[in-house]
């Protein structure tokens, strides 16, 4: 990658994220934390406002928007790649959302690029088992629920088939034995706990917000708990 396309990549990463440590960016990029350092002052002396806070990161200044990119036809054909799993594998609402930011990928292709993506759109097709196929609609709910830390209220059937009103505190979403998962603090039982999605009749955001503070982080749970190896609730 030239300086050009990876100062590009580096303002593109900063616009994606509110701290972006230099280590970070030296990783995704390949390169030397001191290269960094060259690179973000390269950007500042071209006028884009990135900042530096101690112990988070590098950032862009409130307000600072990148004009609409272009995608090349190889990034294109990822997205639409991704389409085909999206579909497979998640729920109705995200089938919708992706519908529509895939097609503001369309909106920014050449003519030509939007030719080639078309005639690769014909010729991909996903053949998802039965199991895997969710006929929620539920997890555009559940990611607002973890990214807002708002308590969530879900008329959940347990194991034995018996539905019960639950509140929880959602810290994350887990796909693992062909099924979505979510992690989330139970305040009946105090403790954090493994639900399956697709045994979820009904779904409440509440709006209100959490009432812990810190809760452990996804992967720290995963670690704890042995995912595989934790009981249905």
């Amino acid at each position: 990658m030239n300086r050009i396309d990876r100062l590009f990549g580096i303002t593109t990463m900063l616009q994606s994220k509110k701290y972006v440590p230099a280590e970070q960016i030296a990783a995704q990029f390949g390169i030397s934390v001191r290269t960094v350092y060259r690179d973000v002052r390269a950007l500042t002396e071209q006028g884009i406002p990135v900042s530096f806070e101690q112990h988070k990161g590098y950032f862009l200044v409130q307000g600072y928007f990148l004009p609409p990119v272009s995608f090349t036809p190889e990034e294109a054909n990822a997205l639409l790649l991704m389409e085909k799993m999206a579909l497979g594998f998640t729920d109705k609402s995200i089938h919708a959302h992706y519908t529509t930011a895939l097609h503001k990928v369309k909106a920014v292709l050449r003519s030509k690029e939007k030719d080639r993506f078309e005639q690769l759109n014909t010729s991909i097709r996903t053949h998802v088992p039965e199991q895997f196929l969710n006929n929620f609609d539920y997890l555009a709910t559940l990611q607002s629920a973890i990214s807002d830390r708002h308590i969530i209220e879900v008329a959940y059937s347990n194991i034995s088939g018996v539905a019960s009103l639950r509140r929880l505190e959602p810290i994350g979403l887990v796909f693992y034995s062909a099924a979505w998962h979510i992690i989330a603090w139970y305040h009946l039982r105090n403790d954090y706990r493994d639900f399956k999605v697709v045994r979820i009749e009904r779904l409440t955001a509440t709006g209100i917000p959490f009432k812990i503070e810190q809760h452990i982080s996804l992967n720290d749970y995963i670690t704890d708990r042995h995912l595989n190896k934790s009981p249905e609730v």
